[in-house]
C-alpha cells in the first residue's frame, strides 16, 4: 500500500482525497500557490510544499515544481485529483519516470481519449455507439461544409482538443456554417492550440449521461452505475444524479456494456467517466445513446456515485495504484437510493454568473448532508481558480425526498459578502421541469429569465432587518453613531413605526413590528447580523443582502453620508491617500480602488476627521469591505 501522497491539486478535491488518505493511514502532502497559502487543504495535510505564484501557470501546472516537491518531501505517490495536471499524459509519464507511483490511468490510456476524433474513431473500431458525425483528416472548410451537410443540420462543430465546452458551435443552416466553423476554430487554437475540428448530428432533446468505470491492473473492468449530468450551462456542469432518471433496465445495461467495452478498448486502469449523449425526444431509449468522450480522471460528480453504490472511489484509486485487485466484483454492486449533488460557485447569477471573489466574512453550511468545500469563513475566494467553493449531495431513498432536501439545504446556505449561487441552485431544484426528471442540457437556457430573477428580501427579512437597525442604534453609541437615517427615530413612538431602508441598492419602506426587539431567533422568522455601522447582513432562501439605511452619495464612487467609506465593488486597493486621524475636506480622496481595469476613487463625503482606517496598498476586497470611516469635524447644520 501507498505510504505517502502527495496532491497536485487545491480546494475541495484536495480536501476529500486528503480525508481518505488519512483514513487509510498514508501521510498527505499539499502544494500550495501564493494566493493559498492559508487554504483549508493545506492546513489538512500532513505537510504542505509552496510551488508558486497565485496564477495556476506558474504554480499547480509547473510539472517541474510538483515532482521536486514529492522528492524533497520524499512522497511516493501522486494524485492530481481533476483538472489542472490530471488528464496530462506527458505529466503522467514524467511521474512514472520519476519513480514516483501515478495515481491515475496510464499515459497511453490518457494520450488515446485526449483527442476527440481518434477517440471516436477508437470506439467505432471497438463497437461502441458513436453519434453521427465526420472525423475525417480534410480539414478544408468546403469538405467540412459539405459533410455538414451530408449528416444534416443542425449540427454541432467542435474541437478535436476541446473541452470544458470551448471550441464548440451549433449550426442550423448551411449559410451560418462557414462563420461558425472560423470562430470555432479561432477558439480553438487560442485554447488548445489545435485548430482540427470533428463534426456531429446536433441532438435536439439532449441529455447527458455518463458511467462510472474503474479498472485494475489485473485487467478487470467494472461499471458503477450511470449520471445524469443535463443540468448545465454553457457546458459547464451544475446539478447531477445517480442514477439517471427514466432509465430503464434495458438502456442502463447498454449504456453501461458500452462504457465497460470503451474503457476495454484503452486498457484502462483506475477511475474513469465514459460520456454519452442520449435523444431524449422519445425518453431515454437504448438505441438512441451515443459516445461522446471519455474523462480519464476522477470527476467532479463522483460523490453520488458513491452514494448510491456506498463505495469509496478514492480509496479504490489508492489500492488500484498500490497493485491491489479491484475490491468488488460486478455482481456485487448495487444501487441503493438517490443521490444529487449541487455546485455552489462564488458568482452572482443576477449578475449574468460574474464570479464574486474576495473574504468569506461569514460563511456557514447546511450540516444534516455531505459537503465537500475547500474553504472556511474567513477564507478567501481567488480570482485566480474556478469559483466553485463546495458540493452539497443529499442521498435519500427516493429522488423526491432527495430533490426536496437538497432545494432545502440549498436554501440554507449562508455567505458574505461573496456571493454565492446558492438561491438559483434552490430555484432549479423546485422547476418543475427538473421534478419529471426530463430536463435536458438546454433547460437552464430555457428557463433562465426566471432561474437567474434577482431575488427580492420578503417583508419578513426586511422587518427583522428593521427592527434589529432600530433596536441597536436606540441602545447604544448615541446620535454621533447613528446612522442618519436613524437619527430621530424613538422606540417609544407608536407601535407601529415605518422606516426607510435599502437593500442592495433598492429602496424599501418597512414597517417595524415591536420596537426594540431587535433580532428574532424562532425558525419562522429570517436572521440577521448587524455591524457596528447600521449594516445589516441578512439571509433568505440562499441569498445575501445587504440592508442598510439610506444613504446619500456624493460623487459616483464616493461615500455615504454616515462617514463610512466601502468598496462599491471587488477590486484592488493600489492607493491610500490619507493616515487615520489625518484631518480631510469634503471630496478629498481618501482611497483608490482598481476594479476592472478602472480607477475608482472614493472621497470624504464631508469635512473631518479619519477617525479608523482599513484600507493598505495591495489589499484585495471585496464588494461593501469598510474601508474607513469620517468623523464631522463639528455638528452638521441643524
Amino acid at each position: 500500500m501507498i505510504e505517502s501522497l502527495l496532491i497536485v491539486n487545491r480546494g475541495e478535491i484536495a480536501c476529500r482525497i486528503i480525508r481518505t488518505a488519512r483514513a487509510m493511514g498514508i501521510r498527505t502532502i499539499a502544494v500550495y500557490s501564493d494566493a493559498d497559502a492559508t487554504a483549508l487543504h493545506v492546513r489538512d495535510a500532513d505537510q504542505a510544499v509552496h510551488i508558486g505564484p497565485g496564477p495556476a501557470r506558474q504554480s499547480y501546472l509547473v510539472g517541474e515544481a510538483i515532482i521536486a516537491a514529492a522528492r524533497d518531501t520524499g512522497a511516493q505517490a501522486i494524485h492530481p485529483g481533476y483538472g489542472f495536471l490530471s488528464e496530462n499524459a506527458d505529466f503522467a509519464q514524467s511521474v512514472l519516470d520519476a519513480g514516483l507511483v501515478w495515481v491515475g490511468p496510464r499515459p497511453d490510456s490518457i494520450r488515446a481519449m485526449g483527442l476527440k476524433d481518434a477517440a471516436k474513431a477508437r470506439m467505432i473500431a471497438a463497437g461502441v455507439p458513436v453519434t453521427p458525425g465526420y472525423l475525417g483528416a480534410d480539414q478544408s472548410p468546403e469538405r467540412l461544409a459539405s459533410a455538414a451537410a451530408d449528416i444534416g443540420y443542425p449540427v454541432l462543430i467542435k474541437a478535436v482538443a476541446g473541452g470544458g465546452g470551448k471550441g464548440m458551435r451549433r449550426v442550423d443552416t448551411p449559410a451560418e456554417f462557414a462563420d461558425a466553423l472560423a470562430s470555432c476554430q479561432r477558439e480553438a487554437a487560442s485554447s488548445f492550440g489545435n485548430t482540427a475540428v470533428l463534426l456531429e448530428k446536433y441532438i435536439l432533446s439532449p441529455r447527458h449521461i455518463e458511467v462510472q468505470v474503474f479498472g485494475d491492473t489485473q485487467g478487470t473492468i467494472v461499471h458503477l452505475f450511470e449520471r445524469d449530468c443535463s443540468l448545465q450551462r454553457r457546458h459547464q456542469k451544475v446539478i447531477e444524479e445517480a442514477p439517471a432518471p427514466g432509465m430503464d433496465d434495458a438502456s442502463r445495461a447498454a449504456i453501461c456494456a458500452a462504457a465497460v467495452k470503451a474503457a476495454k478498448a484503452v486498457d484502462y486502469v483506475g477511475a474513469g467517466t465514459i460520456e454519452f449523449i442520449a435523444d431524449a425526444s422519445d425518453g431515454l431509449r437504448a438505441d438512441r445513446i451515443w459516445f461522446m468522450e471519455m474523462n480519464t480522471r476522477l470527476q467532479v460528480e463522483h460523490p453520488v456515485t458513491e452514494a448510491i453504490t456506498g463505495i469509496d472511489l478514492v480509496e479504490w484509486q489508492l489500492r488500484v495504484a498500490s497493485g491491489e485487485p479491484l475490491p468488488m466484483r460486478q455482481d456485487e454492486l448495487r444501487i441503493t437510493g438517490w443521490a444529487i449533488e449541487a455546485r455552489l460557485y462564488a458568482e452572482n447569477p443576477a449578475t449574468g454568473f460574474l464570479p464574486s471573489i474576495g473574504r468569506l466574512d461569514h460563511f456557514a453550511l447546511p450540516t444534516e448532508l455531505r459537503i465537500e468545500t475547500g474553504v472556511a469563513a474567513g477564507g478567501e475566494v481567488s480570482a485566480f481558480y474556478d469559483p466553485m467553493i463546495a458540493k452539497l449531495i443529499v442521498h435519500r431513498a427516493d429522488r423526491a425526498d432527495a430533490i426536496d432536501r437538497l432545494k432545502q439545504a440549498c436554501e440554507r446556505v449562508e455567505c458574505a459578502p461573496v456571493h454565492t449561487n446558492a438561491w438559483f441552485l434552490a430555484r432549479l431544484l423546485a422547476a418543475p421541469g427538473y421534478a419529471a426528471g426530463t430536463a435536458t442540457t438546454a433547460f437552464i437556457a430555457d428557463h433562465l429569465d426566471t432561474l437567474a430573477d434577482d431575488p427580492e428580501p420578503s417583508p419578513a427579512l426586511l422587518q427583522a432587518a428593521g427592527d434589529a437597525l432600530v433596536a441597536r442604534h436606540s441602545s447604544g453609541g448615541g446620535a454621533s453613531r447613528m446612522p442618519a437615517g436613524l437619527r430621530g427615530f424613538r422606540l417609544n413612538a407608536d407601535r407601529v413605526n415605518r422606516i426607510e431602508l435599502v437593500a442592495d441598492g433598492k429602496p424599501y419602506t418597512v414597517a417595524l413590528s415591536q420596537p426594540g426587539a431587535g433580532l428574532y431567533a424562532s425558525r419562522d422568522r429570517p436572521g440577521v447580523s448587524i455591524d457596528e455601522d447600521g449594516h445589516v447582513t441578512a439571509f433568505e432562501l440562499g441569498q445575501s443582502f445587504s440592508i442598510r439605511v439610506p444613504r446619500v452619495e456624493g460623487a459616483a464612487s464616493g461615500p455615504a453620508t454616515d462617514g463610512v467609506i466601502l468598496a462599491p465593488m471587488p477590486g484592488r486597493i493600489i492607493a491610500v491617500d490619507v493616515v487615520a486621524g489625518a484631518i480631510v475636506t469634503k471630496g478629498q480622496k481618501i482611497v483608490t480602488l482598481e476594479a476592472m481595469k478602472m480607477e475608482h476613487s472614493l472621497t470624504a463625503p464631508f469635512d473631518g476627521v479619519v477617525a479608523d482606517l482599513a484600507a493598505a496598498v495591495g489589499g484585495q476586497v471585496a464588494e461593501g469591505t469598510r474601508l474607513a470611516r469620517i468623523e464631522r469635524s463639528e455638528p452638521p447644520a441643524a
